[in-house]
């Protein structure tokens, strides 16, 4: 079916107190595992492509975007295609043409006056082109290089270290002023996590979206376990993004089929069973971001 817009998928879900699941797209077996997934679990997603993985291909966007727009074409639930991460202003005047209705704008790691201006600036770009963007305040964390907000980057960042949380009153200064569409917020949850064991500030959740007027969106949720994720779309959270738990089930899968059959060279025999291990992934995300339980009251 035709693609739709992350607009419009953010806009039903936060209409319907649910979530909607964003997903990273690094090959093409990424994008064919999101888009089984979402069949299969009968809901629409977002397939994302982050700039660190344009980086990956060569820091060419065409090919990888033309790949996941046409396996999301093809799926039998609304996909929509969004850039993630974005830090280059080549790169996000690029989306439009590339087939992105929407770009996560990244100017976390400079000061708040630098990120507000930087986003502004985004934010007037995009919507004079209709493209949705997303930007963030305060510091997930989790990525090297992440560094301390305006430190220039450095070592990871620790989602608990104290001043990285998003401020509410900020925030909300933040939204009025830049004019951005959502809001990725740092309430306890860490990229490139592992393992699913982040404990999340819910009333910051709470008090996040009673502060701001636009989808608040939860980044580093392949660390965040099922029942905090409920919670959080519950308080407020509409779009959650997973990456890492799609590559952590990819590898495991790759790994235990070359210890079982260490002589393959083909590389479908082990592409195969890591692209159902990510669509077995996403059919667990979607359903718990997605689930009717998770109705706000």
């Amino acid at each position: 079916m035709p693609l739709v817009t992350t607009a419009e998928l953010v806009s039903a879900a936060a209409a319907r107190g649910h979530g909607i699941a964003a997903f990273n797209v690094i090959t093409l077996e990424h994008a064919e595992a999101i888009a089984e997934g979402a069949e299969r679990a009968g809901v629409p997603a977002i397939l994302q492509i982050s700039e660190n993985a344009v980086r990956f291909h060569g820091g060419r966007l065409t090919a990888v975007a033309a790949a996941t727009a046409a396996v999301a074409r093809a799926a039998a639930v609304p996909l929509a295609l969004h850039l993630d991460h974005v830090e280059s202003a080549e790169l996000l005047r690029a989306a439009p043409a590339e087939g992105f209705s929407s770009v996560m704008f990244d100017a976390s790691k400079l000061p708040y006056a630098e990120n507000l201006k930087a986003t502004a600036e985004a934010v007037r770009w995009g919507h004079d082109h209709g493209v949705w963007i997303e930007a963030e305040l305060g510091a997930v964390g989790g990525k090297e290089g992440d560094g301390t907000p305006g430190d220039g980057g450095g070592r990871a960042l620790d989602a608990h270290a104290p001043g990285v949380r998003t401020d509410p009153a900020e925030a909300a200064v933040f939204v009025a002023e830049t004019g951005v569409d959502a809001l990725a917020v740092a309430v306890g949850s860490s990229h490139a996590m592992t393992r699913r064991t982040a404990a999340l500030d819910h009333t910051l959740v709470a008090a996040l979206r009673e502060a701001v007027p636009v989808p608040l969106v939860l980044h580093g949720s392949s660390g965040v376990p099922d029942e905090e994720i409920r919670r959080a779309v519950a308080a407020g959270m509409v779009k959650v993004n997973v990456g890492t738990a799609l590559n952590t089930a990819y590898t495991e899968a790759v790994r235990a089929h070359l210890a079982g059959h260490p002589a393959t060279v083909d590389p479908r025999r082990y592409l195969v069973p890591a692209r159902e291990a990510m669509a077995g992934t996403v059919v667990g995300f979607l359903r718990v971001v997605s689930a009717a339980e998770a109705s706000r009251t």
